[in-house]
């Protein structure tokens, strides 16, 4: 886009691209409202398609288990028929409202968005993995030292070192197992944050002898052009010693940054939007925040939760860009009209 050219023209703009910002193109889509959204990363799916693709959750009604990914899959299917435009590798750079309490969004790219709402559905923010404080460990990244497993099968074969105590450390530890040609758990400690469950399972893999732990910390990696043999460890006694692997994993946590929301002159609570629990809007008139970067009394960090807020916003969203008009509740199971903007 040219400087002098036009803003793109939308209803609504959505900030984040993951499971609940996609609901919220299906919810905003019944009500015919066409939307944008902008994501940070190079695809939709948010957190589920970056950190998690392949692991298992339980808990999105009538799926007794789906993947990140496949829940990705499934929620850009359904908003399919609203046609939504994606503008990824993106981050906002502005919101300034205009005089008719509409919004120009403009992108880190300087691209220019007009939209009569715009909704907050970013997660914790942008999102990074804490890297750990290994001497050069930059050189090996993305090539055999990874912060997250998008393809379990890339991993087949090889001779991993997973660092971390907590639940994704422990859910990879068990997962990449069964496929390795060998797996050592390190960690600082002979305690760990993870479900009990999952450190049971570990603990017995290890007595026989079906994997390793060993308590300590990376001090140095070996390898050249990007390819990593051995790590350097010291051990809980001071000891110094080398574990053979070809893949590292730390999971040492996420760093969260707000970004350039925090400067959009919203009222924040540690990093938090807080909104109301009937149109989730946020202390600026037009605009709403969904997911788990709001907050509110009994706010509960599910992706569930987030669809429920999704449903509520939309609602507030319409009557807020059409308040002349009417709008019918109605249900998908029964309306027509419902029905033929979903091509049912």
């Amino acid at each position: 886009m040219t400087e002098n050219s036009s803003p793109v023209e939308t209803d609504v703009v959505i900030v984040g691209a993951g499971p609940v910002g996609l609901f919220a193109v299906f919810e905003l889509g019944l009500l015919d409202l066409k939307c944008h959204l902008i994501d940070i990363l190079d695809r939709a799916g948010g957190q589920c398609a970056e950190l998690y693709p392949e692991k298992p959750i339980y808990d999105i009604p009538a799926w007794p288990e789906i993947s990140g990914q496949g829940l990705t899959d499934r929620l850009m299917e359904q908003i399919a028929p609203f046609d939504p435009v994606f503008h990824f590798n993106r981050m906002v750079a502005a919101v300034e409202k205009q005089e008719d309490g509409s919004f120009i969004v403009t992108t880190d790219e300087d691209e220019k968005i007009h939209a009569k709402v715009v909704v907050i559905a970013a997660g914790g923010g942008s999102f990074q993995p804490k890297r750990p404080p290994v001497p050069g460990i930059e050189a090996y990244e993305d090539q055999s030292v990874f912060y997250s497993v998008r393809r379990m099968e890339e991993f087949r074969g090889h001779d991993i070192l997973i660092v971390g105590g907590g639940d994704s450390a422990l859910d990879w530890t068990l997962s990449l197992q069964p496929i390795a040609n060998s797996v050592t758990l390190l960690h600082r400690r002979d305690a760990f944050r993870a479900a009990p469950d999952s450190v049971n399972k570990m603990k017995a893999l290890v007595e026989n002898g079906e994997m390793s732990l060993q308590l300590g910390q990376v001090t140095g990696l070996n390898g050249d052009d990007g390819q990593v043999t051995s790590a350097n460890i010291k051990t809980n006694e001071g000891e110094l010693t080398q574990i053979a692997c070809t893949r590292v994993l730390p999971f040492f946590g996420l760093t969260m940054k707000l970004g350039p929301i925090a400067d959009w002159g919203l009222n924040l609570e540690e990093n938090l939007i807080p909104v109301d629990t009937e149109k989730f809007a946020t202390s600026e008139p037009g605009i709403y925040a969904i997911g788990d970067i709001n907050t509110y009394p009994g706010k509960l960090k599910l992706i569930l939760s987030g669809f429920h807020e999704a449903a509520l916003m939309a609602h507030a969203a319409k009557k807020h860009i059409a308040p002349d008009e009417r709008i019918v509740f109605q249900y998908t199971t029964s309306s027509t009209s419902l029905q033929k903007k979903l091509g049912v």
